[in-house]
C-alpha cells in the first residue's frame, strides 16, 4: 500500500497566527514535524500550505511543498486537494497535525499499519488517560471504542467514573483515498456541529474509524502559552 503523509499548514489560526514558522529551539515547528514524519516509513511526505511564507520555509530546508487553497474549511479538505496535486498513485492519506511538534514516528506507523488492515477507512489513535482533570479537560477530546477497536464515538464533556477507563484521542488520521475522497463532499452532521468535532460526521454517516493505541504523549502547540509549556523538551 501506498500511503502519503500530509501536514496541513495555514498561516491564519486565530489563536496563534504563524505557529507554524514558530521557532522552536532553532527550527521551526513545522521543520520538527517534518523531521519526524520523514523518520516513518511513508512513500513520501509534504507540507499542503496555503501560504509562500510556510511553502517557502519548507523548501529551505529541503522539504517538499504543495500550495492549496485559502478557502478549505479543514485540514482535512486541505488533505484531499493535496493528494489530487500530488505526484504517484497513493492509496491512503496520513494527516500528520502541524501543531504536535513531538509527534513520535513510532505514532505515524501505526496508522499506516491500521490502514493496510482489511476494511480499514478510517484511522486515528488514542492514549490511556487517568487523572481525573485530564478526563474532565472539554478541549481535550476522548474517544471510545468497541471490543474491534473500532470507535463508537468522540466526546469533549463526560460523566467522569472511577471504573472507567477512558482514553484521550491524539489527533491523527489515516484514511484510504476513497474514504478521504468521500467524507470531504459530506455535509456537517447535527452531532459534528454540537460538539465541535469534525470526525462525529464519518461516523454518523457510517463510516468506521480503527483506533490503535499509543504510550506516547502528545503535545499540542495551540496558543503562545503552550509554547512555554513545552520549553523543557527543547
Amino acid at each position: 500500500m501506498k500511503i502519503l503523509g500530509i501536514i496541513p499548514a495555514r498561516y491564519d489560526s486565530s489563536r496563534f497566527p504563524g505557529k507554524p514558522l514558530l521557532d522552536l529551539g532553532g527550527k521551526s515547528m513545522v521543520k520538527r514535524v517534518y523531521e519526524q514524519a520523514q523518520k516513518s516509513k511513508l512513500d513520501q511526505v509534504i507540507v499542503a500550505t496555503d501560504d509562500e511564507r510556510i511553502y517557502n520555509a519548507v523548501l529551505n530546508f529541503g522539504g517538499k511543498a504543495i500550495m492549496t487553497s485559502s478557502e478549505h474549511p479543514s485540514g482535512t479538505d486541505r488533505c484531499l486537494e493535496a493528494l489530487q496535486k500530488s505526484e504517484g498513485n497513493f492509496d491512503g492519506v496520513i494527516n500528520i497535525q502541524v501543531d504536535e511538534p513531538f509527534i513520535h514516528p513510532e505514532q505515524i506507523q501505526k496508522i499506516a499499519h491500521c490502514l493496510q488492515q482489511k476494511n480499514t477507512q478510517i484511522a486515528t489513535l488514542g492514549k490511556v488517560v487517568s487523572r481525573k482533570e485530564d478526563v474532565l479537560d472539554v478541549n481535550a477530546p476522548k474517544v471510545f471504542f468497541n471490543e474491534k477497536m473500532l470507535a463508537t464515538t468522540f466526546e469533549r464533556e463526560v460523566d467522569f467514573d472511577n471504573n472507567t477507563q477512558y482514553y484521550h484521542h491524539v489527533g491523527i488520521y489515516g484514511y484510504t483515498s476513497k474514504a478521504l475522497t468521500e467524507i470531504t463532499q459530506l455535509p456537517p452532521s447535527k452531532n459534528e456541529i454540537k460538539k465541535q468535532l469534525e470526525q462525529l460526521r464519518w461516523l454518523d454517516n457510517g463510516y468506521s474509524i480503527r483506533v490503535e493505541l499509543t504510550e506516547h504523549k502528545s503535545f499540542s502547540i495551540d496558543t503562545p502559552e503552550d509554547v512555554k509549556k513545552i520549553a523543557h523538551l527543547l
